[in-house]
């Protein structure tokens, strides 16, 4: 990691880069396999596996007598685990329910909005050396909530043609209507259109390599909508001189494990705390399994300490992490001063790794600055709100003059007259 020290605001911009991969440069690539399967269907899918995920697949779809099966490979420990995660997830997503409000805005006219789910989501649940079974929960327990009818889901098999048993219990757990085994960019395009096994879907959620970022920025252009735009994983730690080192490293290896193009950032007013991460993190790195991502990772990695902590809570406010955690002493009023972030935790006992797993909150938030305009998933992302309006005599008569003199400065005469044809039928 880079020790940086009382850094000039000239300087912020190149610090705070991330280590996010140029995805236009894989547009052409992406477009071809998107192009493919549009046209072919399931036959370029099962093509697709066999060229990137090394398997020959007889069919896409997960059967019942996997997904039963699957149920006996998983220890009942992470069984429970699963399912205290579910249990507050659902806690968590349901107190977000909309509930419209009838307005009279004058009298006689009223406006409201209703909550109605989205009818078919996609969610993308990436295999590989993490599979991440958790990422399941995040997505379809507030999809179920919402109200959606069908929920699809798609993550890659191994070479033998297997998707993790974990993946498989915790879809079922979450009520998941269908699951296939495909990964990529093809899954990607697969949910986007639709083949003769996979249905096509409204909204595609979940994260990704960078060809699987490419592929779905490329079908939200008019095609299918997405959760948000995604980049590398990354985490910040904002510290003063009471957090606790190790505590601090231990978060920035939780996330520094993600992948060699994730980021971890102190951001601190203690020059002795930023010493001992240093050293903590060696110490730490040294006995972790995935030590050679982490290791990488690292080296996009940075320990920044500035003079006081309102220049931290600039600095901060300036990456707009996509976790942000604060170990400061006066941590409730330090978190009031926040104003872009995707997730944040609270206090030395509180680990990002919480809000990955089991606290309840979402894990699918705003990478690469992107928390400045965007969200992280919640219940909404699954909603739209439909607006009803209902105008009666006493309303179209004291809002209608006002509508046909808008209309005519716009020059937009029909829209006056369909004003004025209802007022006259009131004389």
């Amino acid at each position: 990691m880079k020790l940086i020290k009382y850094p000039s605001k000239e300087q912020w911009a190149e610090l705070l880069k991330r280590p996010a991969l140029n995805t236009e440069s894989l547009f052409d690539t992406v477009r071809s396999i998107i192009d493919k399967v549009k046209v072919e269907g399931d036959k370029a899918v099962l093509e697709y596996e066999a060229t990137f995920d090394k398997v020959t697949l007889s069919a896409l779809a997960v059967s019942p007598k996997e997904i039963q099966a699957a149920g006996a490979l998983v220890s009942d420990d992470l069984k429970a685990a699963i399912s205290l995660a579910k249990q507050n997830i659902e806690t968590f997503h349901s107190s977000q329910r909309f509930v419209g409000k009838k307005v009279e805005t004058m009298k006689g006219v009223t406006c409201w909005q209703k909550s109605v789910g989205i009818e078919k989501v996609g969610l993308y649940i990436p295999g590989g050396t993490a599979p991440l079974f958790s990422t399941v929960l995040m997505l379809a327990v507030p999809a179920k909530i919402a109200g959606c009818k069908e929920i699809v889901l798609c993550t890659p098999p191994d070479k033998n043609g297997n998707i993790h048993p974990a993946i498989l219990f915790a879809a079922q757990l979450a009520g998941v209507s269908k699951i296939f085994k495909a990964g990529g960019v093809q899954a990607i395009a697969a949910m986007a259109y639709g083949t003769e096994s996979v249905p096509k879907v409204y909204k595609i959620f979940g994260p990704g390599n960078q060809y699987v970022t490419a592929a779905k920025q490329l079908v939200s252009l008019r095609d299918v909508a997405i959760d948000m735009p995604a980049g590398p994983s990354e985490v910040e730690v904002l510290a003063d001189a009471s957090a606790n080192p190790t505590f601090v490293a231990a978060d920035l290896l939780s996330q520094a494990e993600h992948g060699v193009d994730s980021q971890s950032m102190l951001i601190t007013t203690s020059e002795q705390l930023q010493t001992e991460v240093m050293a903590e993190v060696e110490r730490q790195l040294a006995k972790l399994p995935r030590r050679e991502i982490a290791a990488k990772s690292l080296e996009n990695s940075k320990l920044i300490l500035v003079k006081d902590l309102d220049e931290a809570l600039e600095l901060t406010n300036a990456y707009a992490p996509e976790h942000l955690i604060i170990e400061t002493e006066n941590y409730m009023e330090v978190a009031e001063r926040v104003t872009n972030a995707g997730s944040v935790f609270l206090g030395s006992l509180t680990p990002e790794s919480a809000g990955d797993y089991a606290s309840g909150t979402n894990h699918t938030l705003p990478t690469n600055g992107y928390a400045k305009a965007y969200s992280g998933v919640s219940l909404d992302s699954f909603i739209r709100k439909i607006t009803f309006q209902e105008i009666l005599p006493e309303g179209i008569r004291t809002i209608g003059p006002a509508i046909e003199e808008m209309a005519a400065n716009e020059h937009l005469d029909a829209h006056k007259n369909a004003v004025t044809v209802r007022l006259k039928t009131l004389i």
